[in-house]
Formats: C-alpha cells, structure tokens, sequence
C-alpha cells in the first residue's frame, strides 16, 4: 500500500493556521510550528480577554457611580441600596452615563434613593 503524505488536507490545515499569524514577527508567521504555538496562546488570550473586557467595565462604571454618588453625599455601596429599596432597576453602564453624560439627571436618581434610606 503506498503512504500517505496528507497532501491537500494537511496544506490547508497548515495555510489556515498561517493565515492566522499573518502580521506576527519573524517565524512566527512564517514557520507552521511557531506559529501554531503563538496562534494557539493568542487564541487562548482573546477568549480569556472577552471575559476580562467584561470585569474591567463593570470596574470602572462602578469607579464613576462611586466618585458621582460622593458629590452628592452617599456612597456606592448605600446609593445601590436605595435604589434597590426605590425599585429603580437602572444597570450600572446606564448610571455610569447618567453620571457622566447629565450630573442633573443622575441627582435626581440619587435624591430618589436618598428618600427611601430615610
């Protein structure tokens, strides 16, 4: 029986994993197995970072809520708890641009919250 090389299969599997590194530097981009190694770790990063992405805005939209609910005299911590006792269910991004976009906007939902912690 003769053997077999792979041939068009193991080509295309190979182009694939090269079209994936086009751009990396050096033989990463040129030679199969460096650059199944680095388009695996890169891969590995992108799906880990579509997780990070997600912590790091809810981080810094509750860093903005925090720094706006001060100016108006509460914390965060009490402005979630008001706001959860008004039943007002506006989501941390929504707040963080009330906070940023209109200061009036979001004291009056502070001044909502402020009400039922009395």
């Amino acid at each position: 029986m003769p053997r077999a090389k792979g041939g068009f299969k193991a080509r295309r599997r190979r182009n694939k994993v090269l079209q994936l590194a086009k751009g990396y530097r050096g033989a990463r981009s040129k030679l199969f197995r460096s650059a199944a190694e680095a388009v695996d770790r890169a891969l590995n990063y992108a799906f880990r970072d579509r997780k990070v992405k997600k912590r790091d805005f809810r981080a810094l939209w509750i860093a903005r809520i925090n720094a706006a609910a001060r100016e108006n005299g509460l914390s965060y911590s009490r402005l979630v708890f008001g706001l959860k006792h008004a039943q007002i269910g506006l989501d941390r991004k929504i707040l963080a641009q009330l906070a940023v976009a209109d200061p009036q906007g979001f004291s009056a939902v502070v001044a909502q919250a402020k009400t039922q912690l009395q």
